[in-house]
C-alpha cells in the first residue's frame, strides 16, 4: 500500500494503548498460536516504560488471534469496524453510537434497525459513516478511532496493505483487535502464522474484555445459552427435519447459495438446527445457482438473506419464483416457505433474532409459527411464543444489568 501519510506526524498519539516491541512483532505482524482451551493468543508482553502515563496495574491485556496480546490503559471509546459482526458487538456493549466506520453503513443501518425496532428503548444509526471495505491509512488517521475492531489478516487478504502499514496504524493511532477469518475458517494470507478460529460468542467475550464490559457479555451469553437449551431440547428427530437452502440475491438473475452447516460463525444461526442441506454437497458455499439447480435440489425451505432489508421486496421475490415455469415447481415455493433472513456477518444481537426466526421457519410445530412477513421490521411475536426476552436484551444494551 502506498504511503499516504507523509504530512502526518508519526509519534504515538494514543497514550492509552501500549504496544511493546515484542508484542507487535510476535503478535500483530506474525500471528500467534493460542491457549488450547480459550483459543487466545499468547505473545509475551513487554514492561511498561517510564514514558508511559499509567502503570501496568491500571491497564488490562487481552489476547486474540491474529494480533496476539494487546494492552489497553483504559476501555476504548470510539470504534472503527469493517464488518458487521464487529459493529454488532460494539452495539451489544452499548457503543453502537461510537462506531466511526463500517462496510456499507447505510444498507446495514437500515437492515439492523428492522430488528432494533423490537428492542424497547434502544436506538441505532449508522447512516453516513465512512464505508470501510477498502480503508485507507489517511482516513484511519483522520477518524482517529480508539480501537480498530477489524482483522488485519482479513484486510491483508483483501487489500494492498503490508505489515508496515498495520504496524504504523497500531503505533500511531490505535491497535487492531478483531477476527474475521473465523467466518468460515478461511485460510489466512501467507505469513500470518498460526491463525486461531473462534465461535461468535468466544470472540464476543474477548471483545467485551477489551472494552471491560464483561458483565454485559455474561448477561447476553446467559440469554443465548437459555435459548440454545430450549432449541436443543425441542429439535425433532433427524428423519423429520426439512431440507433447506440459504440464498442471497440482489436480483434473481444472479442467485448465491450458501451451505447451512459449514464451520464458522456465518452459519451460527443455521448449523444448530440440523436441517438437511438440499444440495447434499453438490454446491459449494457462495456459488451462483439458477432455478434449474434449485429445482434439482428441491428444498422444503428457502431462507432468503437480506429479506429484511428495507429496499428489498420479499413479496416480489416470492412472485418471481412463482411466475417462473421452473422456479414454481420447487417444493418450498409451492408451499409458501420462502422466508426472510438478516445477514451472515451477525454479531450477538442479530444472532439472537436469527436463531429465533430460523427455529420458527424450520420447525413451526416445535417453536411456533413464523408470521407471514412482507415488509417492515421484524414481526411482532406474542410474548409467550418468543424464544428470548426483548426487554431483557434491551436493558443489557443500555447497561441496566440486574444484580
Amino acid at each position: 500500500m502506498a504511503d499516504d501519510t507523509t504530512d502526518i506526524e508519526s509519534p504515538t498519539r494514543r497514550e492509552y494503548v501500549k504496544y511493546g516491541g515484542t508484542v507487535l512483532s510476535a503478535g500483530l505482524l506474525a500471528g500467534c498460536s493460542g491457549d488450547a482451551e480459550r483459543g487466545t493468543g499468547s505473545a509475551p508482553t513487554e514492561a511498561v516504560t517510564e514514558t508511559d502515563t499509567t502503570t501496568a496495574d491500571e491497564s488490562h491485556s487481552v489476547s486474540m488471534s491474529p494480533m496476539g496480546e494487546v494492552t489497553f490503559d483504559s476501555p476504548p471509546e470510539t470504534v472503527f469496524t469493517r464488518l458487521t459482526h464487529h459493529a454488532d458487538m460494539a452495539f451489544a456493549l452499548g457503543r453502537g453510537d461510537t462506531v466511526t466506520a463500517m462496510h456499507a453503513p447505510d444498507y446495514y443501518s437500515g437492515l439492523w434497525n428492522q430488528f432494533v425496532e423490537r428492542l424497547p428503548g434502544v436506538s441505532l444509526d449508522w447512516t453516513g459513516l465512512y464505508s470501510s471495505w477498502e480503508p485507507s491509512k489517511e482516513k484511519l488517521y483522520e477518524l482517529d478511532s480508539d480501537i480498530h475492531l477489524a482483522d488485519p489478516a482479513w484486510i491483508a487478504k483483501q487489500d494492498n496493505w503490508g505489515r508496515t502499514d498495520f504496524e504504523e496504524i497500531a503505533t500511531n493511532v490505535s491497535p487492531w483487535f478483531g477476527n474475521s477469518l473465523s467466518d468460515r475458517h478461511a485460510e489466512p494470507p501467507s505469513g500470518w502464522g498460526d491463525y486461531e478460529y473462534y465461535t461468535l460468542w468466544e470472540q464476543f467475550e474477548l471483545v467485551a474484555e477489551a472494552f471491560q464490559e464483561q458483565a454485559r457479555y455474561e448477561a447476553l451469553a446467559a440469554v443465548h445459552d437459555e435459548m440454545r437449551s430450549t432449541i436443543d431440547a425441542n429439535l425433532p428427530p433427524e428423519s423429520e427435519r426439512p431440507s433447506a437452502v440459504l440464498l442471497a440475491a440482489a436480483d434473481l438473475d444472479e442467485i448465491y447459495a450458501y451451505t447451512l452447516d459449514n464451520p464458522g460463525f456465518l452459519t451460527a444461526h443455521t448449523r444448530p438446527f440440523g436441517a438437511r442441506d438440499a444440495f447434499e454437497g453438490s454446491v459449494e458455499t457462495n456459488s451462483v445457482v439458477d432455478f434449474e439447480t434449485l429445482l434439482a435440489a428441491d428444498p422444503d425451505v428457502i431462507l432468503h438473506l437480506g429479506g429484511f432489508e428495507p429496499n428489498t421486496s420479499l413479496p416480489e421475490r416470492r412472485e418471481a419464483f412463482k411466475s417462473d415455469p421452473v422456479g414454481s415447481e420447487i417444493t418450498a415455493v409451492q408451499n409458501d416457505r420462502i422466508y426472510p433472513q438478516g445477514a451472515r456477518y451477525q454479531g450477538p444481537i442479530l444472532h439472537l433474532f436469527q436463531l429465533e426466526m430460523t427455529a420458527k421457519q424450520l420447525y413451526p410445530e416445535q417453536f411456533g409459527e413464523w408470521p407471514t412477513y412482507t415488509e417492515g421490521p421484524y414481526p411482532e411475536i406474542p410474548a409467550e411464543e418468543q424464544l428470548f426476552d426483548r426487554k431483557r436484551v434491551a436493558d443489557i444494551i443500555n447497561g441496566e444489568l440486574k444484580p
